[in-house]
């Protein structure tokens, strides 16, 4: 008789509404990162202070992250990698902590964090409609995950003052977009408002 296995795993909250960090675990060695660095930290502090909000609404958090080629190393030990070389980026890592017992974490191989992942699965479980992005780059990461967010039928939202870019004309240029095409919503962050209810849960925000 075929022995039978079960998996313990913290249950999946249901939520319409949910934050994405977008390649915050970030080494930040590459050869734009100089010009990005200086954006990102003040941006790393709002999507920090954005995060505690959610966290305290009972909103799920998923960091969706670049491998960067590390192919042989889960988002944990990836985190643990960068910690332990002192990367660039540290101060961005310890500004936005990832929580293993509350997070979720997916592993993107190109700019779409829908692109090859398991994202669009996780966001069906957790039965989203909304997503607030945050992270970097804006042009890049940020903005090709939003293209293909909006493409499956999500409502977005894009915290202007969460974003950053290599070149702030870049970041302005790519919210635009976001908001003109894609209907975006990039007010500062202090416009999200967190329900509390977690059977009404969503997420409200002024123009």
């Amino acid at each position: 008789m075929a022995q039978r296995f079960s998996i313990l795993a913290p249950d999946i909250q249901m939520s319409p509404v949910v934050l994405l960090l977008i390649d915050v675990v970030n080494p930040m060695n590459f050869a734009g990162a100089p010009a990005l660095l200086p954006q990102a930290i003040p941006a790393a502090r709002a999507i920090a202070r954005l995060r505690a909000r959610a966290n305290a609404a009972e909103i799920p958090v998923v960091y969706v992250n670049d491998n960067f080629d590390c192919w042989h190393l889960g988002f944990r030990e990836l985190v643990d990698r960068l910690v332990e070389r002192n990367v660039p980026g540290l101060p961005i890592i310890r500004l936005l902590p990832p929580e293993p017992e509350r997070d979720f974490y997916v592993l993107k191989p190109g700019h779409s964090g829908f692109f090859r992942t398991g994202l669009e699965v996780l966001l069906s479980r957790i039965e989203a409609h909304t997503l607030v992005l945050t992270g970097f780059a804006g042009d890049i990461c940020v903005l090709f995950t939003a293209n293909d967010a909006y493409m499956r039928g999500f409502n977005l939202v894009v915290p202007a003052d969460c974003v950053a870019s290599e070149r702030a004309e870049d970041n302005a240029r790519a919210l635009r977009q976001m908001e003109r095409v894609l209907k975006a919503d990039t007010s500062p962050s202090k416009s999200v408002r967190w329900d509390r209810n977690p059977r009404e849960r969503r997420v409200q925000h002024s123009l």
